[in-house]
């Protein structure tokens, strides 16, 4: 018998011996020579992806490639589960370079639809509050240099970014680093923040160090309180990530690259495990954001050779997590917010921890104790 295609046999479904009915496929062959490149499109991204899009990829099992491509097809169907949609790019493989299964990143770059002016603010600038979006807007008095809570209304995301629809006017400056701790000392201060927006009075037991007498801080209250509702079953499916984060981070914290890609191989697994549509309404918005932050920062983890290159994605990963607990509160530990400035290229960064002692994952054995609980 001769098969009426040519390519490569990819699925045997009969052995000799077996019975055959007539028109019982045998033989699964497949060729390769055109491929389909299939990119997940997160429902909150489908304004920006268009059909006749140029797409950027890079493969990768390819690293240091770079290749361009046009979508020819985007799936109408959401996917209930995964809350994505599919982008279809046909690409010629005769050279087989190109094989079934390999993850492929792209980039699309898209025009604002109808904004000659829009302003535009970096991800790590907005905190969210459920309902409620908020920045800090820099101020400059006679008294110095403060920053005032405003709460802005957020448009699409672009990457990175939101696009502000108001709230925010142009020539303003806001803090986009930093904004767990001027939120904490606006509490500590009695003045307007993301727990209090009328202000309130003061709170105690703020610790700038690593003392093993610290009280749990502003922050540390944030993370218990400032929760949306979502569904128990919802909450357990966010365990398994903050326990795989925790671990990343101690293995960041003991200079252990190989535990620490381990462990971040597992958050990503545990990230992709998560059933979206656990996340209805404004609960989907925050979830996607943050698992957007988080999977962006990992998808290069497997080409990431030194410590100092994972140190540099737990930065994202720090607060996509710290988002998720804020939000969502999935555990009943309580969690400290921890904050190291000379991180991240002096511009500071945040991270978790499950104690009250400071141990940098940032800089690990070189600066263990730099830090502070914010």
């Amino acid at each position: 018998m001769h098969a009426d295609v040519s390519g490569y046999v990819t699925k045997k479904l009969l052995n000799l011996g077996d019975y055959v009915r007539k028109g019982e496929m045998i033989y699964e062959i497949t060729n390769l020579s055109t491929v389909w490149i299939l990119f997940d499109v997160y429902e909150s991204d489908m304004t920006w992806v268009k059909k006749g899009n140029k797409v950027e990829f890079t493969v990768a099992s390819l690293p240091g490639e770079t290749f361009n491509g046009i979508i020819t097809y985007i799936d109408p169907i959401i996917d209930a589960k995964t809350r994505v949609s599919k982008a279809r790019i046909v690409w010629n493989n005769k050279s087989l370079k190109f094989k079934p299964e390999m993850f492929v990143t792209g980039k699309v770059e898209s025009r604002l639809p109808m904004k000659t002016n829009a302003i535009v603010v970096p991800k790590s600038a907005v905190m969210w509050t459920g309902k409620r979006s908020i920045a800090y807007v820099k101020k400059e008095t006679e008294k110095g240099l403060s920053f005032s809570m405003r709460q802005i209304t957020l448009g699409a995301s672009l990457g990175d970014t939101y696009v502000v629809e108001s709230g925010l006017k142009e020539g303003e400056e806001i803090a986009v680093n930093g904004t767990f701790s001027i939120d904490a000392a606006a509490q500590l201060a009695g003045k307007p923040s993301m727990m209090s927006p009328d202000g309130g009075p003061a709170m105690t037991g703020h610790n700038h160090g690593g003392s093993n007498n610290a009280t749990p801080s502003t922050s540390d209250q944030k993370l218990k309180n400032n929760e949306m509702k979502v569904s128990t079953e919802a909450k357990k499916a966010l365990e398994p990530i903050i326990k795989d984060y925790l671990a990343f981070k101690n293995a960041l914290t003991n200079d252990n690259l190989k535990d620490a890609q381990d462990q971040a191989a597992r958050m990503q697994k545990s990230m992709s495990a998560v059933n979206m549509s656990l996340f209805a309404g404004e609960s989907h918005k925050l979830w996607m954001s943050f698992s957007t932050t988080i999977q962006n920062a990992l998808q290069h983890k497997a080409h990431m050779k030194t410590i100092e290159e994972l140190r540099k994605a737990f930065k994202s990963v720090s607060d996509g997590v710290i988002g998720i607990v804020s939000s969502f509160k999935p555990m009943q530990e309580l969690l400290y917010v921890d904050f190291c400035p000379m991180a991240n290229d002096n511009k500071g960064a945040d991270w978790l921890s499950e104690s009250k002692d400071i141990r940098n994952p940032y800089f690990g054995s070189k600066m263990m104790t730099c830090g502070k609980i914010d």
